[in-house]
């Protein structure tokens, strides 16, 4: 956490945020059995302007919902966040199928009893932890009724044939979704509005290089800038319709460094992490055009890493 904070402070994010940010976490003291639920992400989200926006919303006790395309970093984001609060968290994935029972709990049999046993919403009102509601339009709306009264000013659960539970005051909820994925949708306004919204920018070669030299920092200043530059062509490409967004896979091209670092050669390294995505055989021909121009695909680990 102290890793992180520091990071934050060299990104140059506001003093008077980050330290209402800390004096929130010396006033909120987090039980020892929930410590372990606190997010240790291998990856830091950058970006000063939307780390300024997200600090502030949640310190208002405001709700996010961060909004955006493939590879802008929503979900780092949003463990980023729970991180640099020091909240335990809970991550709730939707899809078509998930109904009320799945957020807020349902009935089950212990010993031969009814007992009730509570959904992730429900653990994370009562602990004051952070709901990450991933793919949040991917759910139909009937079932994200059941998180209005969790969401506004009214702050409560009311499960039926039990309690009412009220969120504790450190409860807060970041919602992420992307944009045309098959089985999206769009959000219901009454949801929407009890959501800020962030949209999520598209990386920058600046902050993609910031990346790639906090996960590998042996990978020489030259293929730090080639591989950042990698990206962005794919993704022009990607904006210009001429490939799929398949290939614009943020999280293969770190994978593919992984495997060049064990041994495979580029060529092949990329192919899995990134071209192979793509199963047209003509796109994967355009999208390894694109990797030969920057990357060889005969290089090796001992020209790549120092």
């Amino acid at each position: 956490m102290s890793d992180l904070m520091e990071t934050l402070r060299q990104e140059g994010i506001s003093p008077d945020l980050l330290r209402a940010v800390e004096d929130y976490r010396a006033a909120h003291a987090l039980p020892e059995a929930l410590r372990p639920r606190i997010p240790a992400s291998g990856f830091t989200y950058y970006g000063r302007e939307v780390w300024e926006q997200a600090l502030a919303a949640l310190l208002c006790g405001e709700n996010l919902l961060l909004a955006g395309g493939k590879a802008t970093g929503k979900n780092v984001l949003a463990e980023n966040l729970a991180a640099a609060f020091g909240r335990p968290a809970w991550d709730i994935s939707f899809h078509v199928n998930m109904d009320a029972a799945s957020l807020i709990g349902m009935d089950t049999f212990v010993d031969g009893a009814v007992t009730f046993r509570p959904g992730p919403v429900y653990r994370c009102a009562q602990c004051g932890g952070f709901g990450v509601l991933d793919e949040i339009n991917m759910a139909k709306n009937e079932a994200l009724a059941v998180l209005h009264a969790v969401l506004d000013f009214r702050r409560a659960i009311d499960v039926p044939g039990y309690e009412r539970i009220p969120l504790a005051e450190e409860t807060r909820f970041i919602a992420t979704m992307n944009y045309g994925y098959a089985g999206t949708r769009e959000l219901n306004e009454a949801l929407t509005s009890r959501f800020a919204v962030i949209q999520m920018p598209t990386i920058t070669e600046e902050n993609l290089e910031k990346l790639l030299r906090a996960q590998f920092a042996d990978l020489t200043d030259k293929y730090v800038h080639q591989f950042a530059l990698l990206f962005l062509d794919l993704q022009k490409k990607c904006d210009s319709a001429e490939i799929s967004t398949k290939a614009l896979d943020l999280r293969g091209m770190l994978d593919a460094l992984r495997l060049m670092r064990r041994g495979v050669a580029a060529g092949p390294a990329l192919d899995m992490g990134i071209t192979n995505k793509a199963f047209d055989s003509y796109e994967q021909g355009l999208i390894r055009d694109v990797i030969a121009a920057r990357i060889p695909a005969s290089l090796t680990a001992e020209k790549l890493f120092r």
